[in-house]
């Protein structure tokens, strides 16, 4: 008999001690060459990524000496920016000189890694900028009252990150921008993100050509989706607010469901696409983003809230909005002194109103007023979907109109208005609701200093199509 491995028989009991030394020693070795294999695929696909990435430096001189201090334990609060800048492969969007913040949002992850929360500030945002630095060519800012997104256009990234951190004292780790094309990349590598319309959609500006009902969306359908603001909704910037949390929330469920993880080479595709379309602070590394994902595997979606600053429109400055105190002094302690925002309480209602979507109907002969209205309810975090004229004028009560899906939804708003009937429409198969503005529009309630609902904000298990 041979002495060669080919020959050898099964090692065993009655195995030679040398014959069963040499099959432990090639068992070692092809699993050594295994994990090497693996290993270096690993290897080579963190040198990829990590070449994907571009950086920019922020530094303590750009922030400032006085800066929010930073919450004990691995609490982690990222800066997320949307950049409209048009030149290169974004021309096609419109040549507009310069580059501002299309969205401004902030993500907190708890240290414990059990909840994070999405805070969106609208762009038309009237605040008292701080003082920043020229740096890369910009001309820097000086302090005054402005729009929160002229930072970007006056100072860059770090002025922008100086800015929230003056606002809201909450201390930002890092950044993260991305601007048109990359977000479109994004999209497509997951597969496409699922979205409800109430209505057909054509938008020539955003591009954008879409058929009622629940569908999902290529990475350029969604671009035109999340930057259209005159098609859908009131056409409001704070529609559009909404809108996109909604859009990221579907995006967000898909990529932590079981399809995606466990699909390493979907994953691996989905990884490229988003490193190839962000821009970060040097700190903010693949190794980091890497040990970020791995403590996030036991969060759920279910975890992840989406809140929009608390808001109302400017009385001073018509077209531009004030953040409400004390509700925005209050999310921005909480996300501070890294607490959850499920426990707080004041404003509850049967059915939240972030999960209410509306469809708005002039019935007077009052110019804008269905858009005004329109205005108020977003600010109580309402959803519209429409607005549009009654068949009939004038209408003399302002009515609810609700369908048996849409029943539950009404104590919600009824508490909300002065005045208003409601009436049951048994033919309507949704959850909608339906105000139609009457002669005796009365406005809403004051909104009381408990009312907390607003910080609370919706989970990324939200389904468009089922409120």
């Amino acid at each position: 008999m041979s002495s060669g491995l080919v020959d050898a028989p099964p090692s065993g009991p009655g195995t030679p001690p040398r014959r069963r030394r040499r099959w432990l020693r090639w068992t070692i070795a092809i699993a050594v060459t295994v994990v090497l294999l693996v290993a270096g695929i690993a290897v080579g696909a963190i040198v990829k990524l990590t070449g994907n990435v571009k950086h920019i430096d922020v530094t303590a001189d750009d922030l400032g000496a006085t800066r929010p201090p930073k919450v004990a334990g691995t609490a982690m609060n990222v800066l997320v920016v949307g950049s409209d800048q048009r030149n290169g492969k974004n021309a096609k969007y419109g040549r507009v000189a310069g580059e501002r913040t299309d969205t401004i949002m902030l993500v907190h992850v708890s240290s414990q890694r059990d909840n994070a929360m999405v805070i969106s500030f609208p762009r038309d945002s009237l605040v008292q900028l701080p003082a920043c630095r020229a740096t890369g060519g910009l001309p820097g800012q000086r302090p005054h009252l402005g729009m929160i997104n002229e930072s970007f256009n006056s100072g860059g990234i770090a002025c922008t990150w100086k800015t929230i951190e003056t606002l809201t004292h909450i201390h930002i780790d890092h950044f993260v921008k991305v601007d048109f094309t990359g977000f479109k990349s994004m999209v497509d590598a997951v597969g496409g993100v699922e979205v409800c319309l109430p209505q057909r959609v054509d938008d020539k500006k955003a591009l954008l050509h879409l058929p009622a009902g629940r569908q999902t969306l290529n990475g350029e359908q969604a671009l035109g989706y999340v930057r259209a603001r005159y098609s859908l909704g009131d056409g409001s910037d704070i529609g559009r607010i909404q809108r996109q949390q909604m859009f990221i929330a579907s995006m967000a469920k898909k990529i932590m469901s079981g399809e995606t993880l466990t699909d390493p080479a979907k994953l691996l595709a989905i990884l490229d696409a988003a490193t190839k379309a962000v821009t970060t602070d040097r700190d903010l590394t693949v190794g980091v983003m890497k040990d970020l994902a791995v403590s996030l595997q036991g969060l759920n979606a279910g975890k992840i809230r989406f809140i929009t600053t608390p808001w109302h429109y400017s009385l001073s400055q018509p077209g531009r909005v004030e953040w409400v105190q004390p509700q925005a002094g209050r999310l921005f302690q909480i996300v501070a002194r890294d607490q959850s925002v499920e426990g707080v309480q004041g404003g509850q209602a049967k059915v939240g109103r972030s999960k209410i979507q509306i469809e708005l109907r002039n019935g007077t002969w009052r110019s804008g007023l269905a858009t005004e209205v329109a205005a108020f309810l977003e600010q109580r975090g309402y959803h519209i979907t429409a607005i549009g004229d009654s068949a009939r004028k004038p209408q003399s009560k302002t009515t609810i109109l609700y369908g048996p899906n849409g029943e539950t939804r009404v104590p919600t708003l009824t508490a909300d208005l002065l005045a208003a009937t409601t009436r049951a429409v048994p033919a309507a198969q949704t959850n909608r609701l339906v105000l139609v503005i009457g002669d005796d529009w009365k406005g809403l309630k004051p909104l009381r200093a408990d009312d907390t609902e607003s910080i609370r904000g919706f989970d990324a298990t939200h389904d468009s199509c089922a409120t």
